[in-house]
Formats: C-alpha cells, sequence, structure tokens
C-alpha cells in the first residue's frame, strides 16, 4: 500500500506525467461522450462539401459533406480502442512468457530469447502489412495483429525482472514451503515485477494508434469504422485546397501519441526516481 502511495505521489511531481494524464482524461470524455459533443453524426452526409471551419462546421467538412469535427471525436473511441486493445494483447503476452523464461530457464529461455531477438530484428510494420492484407482489414484482426508483433519488448523486460525476483528472499522462501511455480509465478514473481511492462506498455498504446493509423493511411484499414488514419488517406486529393479535412485528424493523432509518450515517460519516472534525478541534473 505504501509503495503504491509513494508511486502515484512521484507519478504526479513528474510534469510530463501530470500533463499526460490530463491530455488523456480529456481524451477518454471525448470518447466516451462523442454522440453528445459531436453535433453531426460521423456518417452524414451533405451538399456542404469541403466547406471550410465555420460556426456550423468548426472543422469544416470534407468531400462528402461530412462534417471533420464530429468524424474527428467518433475517430477518438477506434484510436484508444485500438490502442488499449493492442498494447494490453502485447503486455499480457509479453508477461507471462517472460516470466516463464526467466523462471525456468536453460534451453526453455533460450528458445525464448531467440524467438524475441528474432521479432526485434525483424521490421514489424512489415509483418502486419502482409498479414492484414492476407486476412483482411477488420478492426479486430488488425488489434489482433498489432499485438502479436509488438509483445518481445514486453518479454524482453519481464524476463530481466523474472530473474532479479526469483533470487530474492520472499521467492526463496515460498519455494522452500513447497508452492508450486506455477503459483510463485502468478503470485510473487508478476505482481511485483510487472510495473516496467507497464509503463512500456503506455508507449505502446501511442505505437498501436500510429501503426492503426498508418495501416488506414495506406488504405489497409477497417472501412467500416471512423478513423483518423482513413480520414488523412480520403483527404489526400483534396490537401492543397481543403488543408481542413487532413490537418486536424493529423493534429490529433499527433497529440494521442505524444500522450501516451508523456505517460509512459512519468511512469518511468516514478519507478525509477534515481534514474529520473541524474537526468534533471
Amino acid at each position: 500500500m505504501r509503495f503504491r502511495t509513494d508511486f502515484a505521489k512521484r507519478y504526479l511531481s513528474s510534469r510530463y506525467g501530470l500533463a499526460g494524464l490530463i491530455m488523456f482524461l480529456s481524451m477518454l470524455i471525448m470518447a466516451l461522450f462523442a454522440p453528445v459533443i459531436a453535433p453531426y453524426k460521423p456518417t452524414d452526409i451533405s451538399h456542404d462539401m469541403l466547406s471550410p471551419p465555420s460556426k456550423v462546421h468548426p472543422f469544416g467538412t470534407d468531400h462528402l459533406g461530412r462534417d471533420v469535427f464530429s468524424r474527428v471525436v467518433h475517430g477518438a473511441r477506434v484510436s484508444l480502442t485500438v490502442g488499449f486493445v493492442a498494447a494490453g494483447l502485447s503486455a499480457l503476452i509479453g508477461i507471462v512468457i517472460g516470466a516463464l523464461s526467466g523462471y525456468i530457464g536453460g534451453v526453455f529461455d533460450e528458445v525464448i530469447s531467440k524467438i524475441i531477438d528474432s521479432f526485434l530484428m525483424f521490421p514489424v510494420f512489415f509483418l502486419i502489412l502482409i498479414i492484414v492484407a492476407v486476412f483482411g482489414r477488420n478492426l479486430v484482426y488488425i488489434m489482433l495483429v498489432i499485438g502479436l508483433t509488438t509483445w518481445p519488448s514486453n518479454a524482453r523486460i519481464m524476463r530481466a525482472q523474472t530473474m532479479s525476483i526469483k533470487e530474492k528472499a520472499f521467492v526463496k522462501i515460498a519455494r522452500a514451503n513447497g508452492e508450486s511455480p506455477t503459483r510463485i509465478i502468478f503470485t510473487h514473481i508478476i505482481p511485483n515485477g510487472m510495473y516496467p511492462v507497464v509503463a512500456n506498455s503506455a508507449m505502446q498504446i501511442g505505437g498501436a494508434i500510429l501503426t492503426e493509423a498508418a495501416l488506414s493511411f495506406l488504405g489497409l484499414g477497417d472501412p467500416s469504422v471512423v478513423s483518423w488514419g482513413k480520414m488523412i488517406n480520403d483527404a489526400r486529393s483534396y490537401m492543397s485546397f481543403a488543408w481542413w479535412s487532413i490537418v486536424f485528424p493529423g493534429i490529433f493523432t499527433v497529440i494521442t501519441v505524444v500522450t501516451f509518450s508523456f505517460i509512459g515517460d512519468g511512469l518511468q519516472q516514478a519507478l525509477y526516481p534515481k534514474l529520473s534525478e541524474v537526468r534533471n541534473e
């Protein structure tokens, strides 16, 4: 309990972490209350095509007369969903595999380490492109593919944490008391070693959102959802004379990525206060 209290105080004392938290809460409110905030439905078409920003349409309209502001607000739902699901899946796989690898050791650890190194050396984005192109542009597939290809970094972090924690006194006592390896891993090691993975996963949320936007920009996103990347892709042909149709979704994409970068930085400073002091010197 004391650790959690100190952790929260250190996080809130980080200006980047606090800024990221405020930005995230603002974005979460926008996503949750999108139908209330947006003045129009994101799919409503009108005759007022490529209209510049005005009181009626704060962010203007696109080539089909759809309100850009309403589409940006609804697009936050898709982006946050992709980010959290993909990063959550990556964290879950990485934590379990990393903990097993670090605790069991031996040949199993060597094999897992080779797999992790292979994933880290391979250009993951091109792998995602191939898989999405083959299996389809469904949003669920996109989230699964991103999560299933970004877990190695979390596994490496968790493996290092496990190798350190398994030598601690409380783990040795649990082993001496006859607790099974499974219980030790999931009761003692993972709860005490997962915090750096959480910090890394916060940054992965921004990366997942950027990946989905890139896929949508390339025409490989889910055509049935409102996505910032898809909005940018649709506006490419009109950007020279309808800048608003591409600038606003681009700005919100950048803000979202920066938000989770700030949160990840704040988590790292809260976890490693000594490292934070060195940075500030």
